[in-house]
């Protein structure tokens, strides 16, 4: 396909805009730490909200649920769908208490929780764990999604791609700091929002697939319409609904959706102005990101099935994709090939928009960990501000062009979303608990991310063999990582002193100001409940009636609503 002037000129506006954004945003960044990584703490909850789920909004994500949707159908969603529940404990019973700590990152956590040498080590070791690391992986799939969109919509390299992109998304976020990304996210998401809606309308009105009705009833798609697995399907219903309900959503560590909060996530509720802010932000994101956002991409996935009716066809209609590239993920690049000019333009910009506001909000935030808790606190504790600025810009230069370069060695979303599921597997209840068992002690830490990320390496590695060392089920895999990590990191809490009771106290007084830890437990908890059973039933409301099955559809809204009021009441209640 050929882009016209007019699609080059919306593409062009669009990164003419997010430098400016990042030029303005620049003279309040360049000041301090604070400014940079947490934009002065004085961030509205839509703001901060909008910009979660822009940054959840990534290159590979319409790839990831459009892989999903053609392996496993609809249901196949569940493997992400399950995450809302860790996100609507967050809600409910983390996010007052990051936003009262007071801290710049959620490392620092550490040094309030814990004491003595072991807990300096473990803020510094997770700031390279998981601000490089961690974040390397995470930004390496998006550059892969990113360089397969647009080897297909543009026609160039992976490495064009990665040059191009990666100077214009390191100059605004390296200038904006934290501003400027929130900025840009919000801009982004209006532009992916309006762009993915318009795609999808348009993609179903093609003559190929000739409206909605005879794309629901195609033969190709009617048996991947379920919301819910085959429950006659016993690997389907362990591998879409058991385990992600029963194992995965409490148990894992995956970036937007960490048990107990963390991540850009815990650093946009940092930023809030205060914790009603935090906790409105965090709630937004939940229900725009699990219950507003998806149906576009599944719809496009369900056409993707009537155009490219097997992987072999896709490949075939490519033929400039590597082997390394090809993949069911290509699926939603692949059917933004049949828009026309202009509304090309715009989706080609959302999807730049969607790589840009989550690589900025990586870099953003994994460029606060190395500043903040391992340059300052360990090789310069007498850095200035303007210093820690520049340290910030530089860690943000490198850590693009690790993300890059590693982008060559992965080959689908889905496998970078198992990788980094392996590598979280049986941290996520320590991460829940160490809010209120004070037993725990970053010796439990340590042990809980030595542990999985040595069995995730191992699955890894060996899943990459010619002759793997054994054969396993990936949800197998899962569970064992979850397994082994879980009773390795509760038997090292055990056998291992606990923080001493002056810093337990102090953290104590801080966080939960003289009271009772389980305050209002009863009241989260329904609140919990009922935000989840309302979050859902928006997502299959919406579902429904896009399959025009009017009186469930009627069913699901009106419990929607009757979510909606129980939670304003509990909101009163509790704030």
């Amino acid at each position: 396909m050929t882009l016209t002037s007019l699609d080059y000129s919306i593409i062009i506006g669009f990164f003419i805009l997010s430098l400016l954004i990042g030029l303005w945003a620049s003279k309040s960044a360049g000041k301090n730490s604070a400014e940079f990584f947490l934009s002065g703490r004085n961030m509205p909850w839509w703001l901060l909200g909008v910009s979660m789920v822009a940054t959840t909004f990534a290159a590979d994500t319409p790839g990831l649920v459009t892989e999903l949707v053609r392996k496993n159908g609809v249901s196949g969603n569940w493997v992400w769908w399950a995450m809302l529940l860790t996100g609507m404990l967050t809600v409910f019973f983390y996010a007052k208490l990051w936003r009262k700590s007071g801290i710049t990152t959620d490392l620092e956590f550490y040094e309030i929780r814990y004491s003595g040498k072991m807990a300096s080590f473990l803020r510094g070791f997770r700031a390279i764990y998981l601000g490089v690391i961690f974040n390397i992986i995470t930004m390496a799939g998006v550059c892969l999604a990113g360089a397969k969109i647009a080897n297909i919509l543009l026609g160039i390299s992976q490495g064009e791609m990665l040059l191009y992109s990666s100077i214009i998304v390191v100059i605004y976020s390296s200038l904006g700091g934290l501003k400027g990304v929130l900025l840009t996210d919000f801009v982004q998401f209006l532009i992916a929002m309006v762009g993915s809606v318009w795609a999808t309308i348009y993609i179903v009105n093609l003559p190929e697939i000739n409206g909605l009705s005879n794309l629901l009833s195609h033969p190709n798609v009617s048996g991947k319409l379920a919301m819910l697995p085959d429950f006659s399907n016993t690997e389907a219903l362990i591998t879409l609904f058991i385990i992600p309900f029963a194992v995965q959503w409490w148990s894992t560590w995956y970036p937007g959706a960490e048990p107990g909060g963390g991540g850009y996530i815990a650093q946009r509720m940092l930023a809030a102005k205060d914790e009603k802010n935090a906790t409105w932000a965090t709630l937004f994101f939940n229900f725009a990101h699990y219950a507003l956002r998806p149906w576009p991409w599944i719809i496009v996935g369900l056409a993707s099935l009537i155009i490219f009716p097997s992987l072999e066809s896709m490949n075939q209609a490519f033929p400039s994709l590597t082997t390394d590239m090809q993949g069911h993920d290509v699926g939603y690049a692949a059917m933004m090939t049949y828009l026309p000019a202009g509304l090309i333009g715009i989706v080609l910009t959302s999807l730049i928009a969607a790589f840009m506001s989550t690589i900025s909000t990586q870099l953003n935030w994994g460029s606060s960990y190395l500043v903040n808790d391992f340059y300052s606190r360990f090789i310069n504790k007498e850095a200035s501000e303007k210093q820690k600025v520049v340290v910030g810009r530089i860690s943000t230069v490198l850590l693009m062009l690790c993300a890059a370069l590693f982008s060559f060695y992965l080959q689908s979303a889905k496998d970078v979303f198992d990788l980094l599921l392996q590598i979280g597997a049986g941290t996520g209840l320590l991460f829940i608990l160490r809010w209120f068992w004070s037993r725990i002690n970053p010796y439990s830490e340590i042990a809980a991310m030595a542990i999985s990320f040595i069995i995730a390496v191992f699955f890894f590695i060996n899943g990459k063999l010619e002759n793997p060392i054994i054969e396993i089920a990936g949800y197998w895999q899962l569970i064992i990582g979850v397994l082994i990590t879980t009773i390795g990191w509760i038997l090292v809490t055990l056998l291992t002193q606990p923080t001493d009771d002056e810093t337990i106290n102090k953290f104590d007084t801080l966080i939960f100001e003289g009271e009772s830890k389980f305050k209002n437990i009863g009241v989260k908890i329904v609140a919990f409940i009922t935000g989840t059973i309302g979050i859902y039933s928006f997502l299959f409301a919406t579902g429904n009636w896009i399959y025009g099955k009017t009186i469930l559809a009627l069913g699901l809204s009106a419990l929607t609503l009757i979510c909606m009021f129980i939670l304003l009441k509990i909101w009163k209640r509790i704030s």
